[in-house]
């Protein structure tokens, strides 16, 4: 289990490095001067000796490695700096919306995991059926919609048309619902799928033929043997799914008109608001990587044959 431990670790933390150039190098790369366009959100006349000095201030004169070590020591520290546009930390910034994206991104993780588990289970367990045709034809449905269309039908008809939810904004519980159900649709299909086709084929395998063969009855075999099997697999893919619902929530925010974190890098971005993008991306970078890591170790415990491969068994 050392052994598996530490080639996580090390491979985490390859990934936060990797990640945290990613971040540095965006306003490297890009065709814009990031001082210019500070210069130009705060209306400030541009100067060559203003550009000059501003440069030197912020340190973009010095070797590439030195600038990358101080603005990763920053970063360890969630500092990014300032924002163009409000002159406020983006730490602060990103925070103060943070926990509504994360309540958003929560509910509908929630929804795809009840959904999902439940349709694809008795999708499984009644294949060739009625249920089963039903279920299919359900997954091909909305795996061919694509989700800010989703939010709209849904906009209208379940908000404008019977007004069982409110229509847009932040409050309640009740204005959750609509958006992470309108989120969560677009995982859905997918993980149906994926837990009917694994159930499908850990059925043939030994073991649930042994158990079958030994009398074990249908809901023990399915409980213990089936879905025991294929939880690995499931794991793993909701750990990068955890991550793609906090990235995924800025169409679905602006629908909405929810001032959640995606929406304000969205609005960041085209305000050229350069810091607010960087501290996007390591935070919801580091977030990801952390839940892989986390997906990593439950899998490990749920199958030791995990820990072992690890381990170099």
């Amino acid at each position: 289990m050392g052994s598996f431990l530490a080639k996580r670790l090390g491979s985490m933390l390859l990934a936060f490095f990797g990640m945290t150039i990613i971040a540095f190098g965006l306003i490297r790369v890009i065709p814009v001067d990031p001082v210019e366009a500070y210069f130009t959100m705060n209306q400030i006349p541009i100067s060559e000796e203003a550009l000059a000095s501003m440069r030197e201030e912020e340190g973009y004169n010095r070797p590439l490695l030195v600038q990358y070590s101080t603005w990763l020591v920053d970063a360890m520290t969630l500092d990014f700096g300032e924002s163009f546009v409000s002159k406020k930390s983006v730490t602060a910034e990103l925070l103060q919306r943070f926990h509504v994206t994360l309540t958003l991104a929560a509910t509908a993780f929630i929804m795809i995991v009840t959904v999902s588990f439940t349709v694809g289970i008795w999708s499984a367990t009644k294949r060739g059926g009625f249920i089963d045709w039903l279920s299919r034809s359900f997954i091909f449905t909305l795996a061919s919609m694509p989700s800010f269309w989703l939010a709209f039908v849904f906009v209208y008809i379940v908000a404008l048309k019977w007004g069982l939810l409110p229509l847009m904004g932040w409050g309640s519980f009740a204005h959750v619902i609509l958006p992470a159900g309108t989120l969560a649709l677009g995982f859905i299909p997918y993980y149906i799928r994926l837990i009917r086709s694994s159930m499908l084929e850990e059925v043939n395998k030994p073991h649930v033929v042994f158990a079958r063969a030994r009398g074990v009855k249908e809901s023990v075999i399915i409980r213990r043997h089936i879905v025991k099997g294929i939880l690995p697999q499931l794991v793993t893919s909701l750990a990068m799914t955890c991550g793609g619902l906090l990235g995924g929530a800025a169409i679905i925010e602006i629908v909405f008109t929810i001032s959640g974190v995606g929406r304000f890098v969205v609005e960041s971005m085209f305000a050229r608001d350069y810091f607010v993008l960087q501290g996007f991306i390591v935070i919801i970078g580091g977030l990801y990587i952390v839940f892989n890591f986390l997906a990593d170790l439950l899998c490990a415990l749920v199958d030791p044959r995990v820990r072992l491969k690890g381990d170099g068994a």
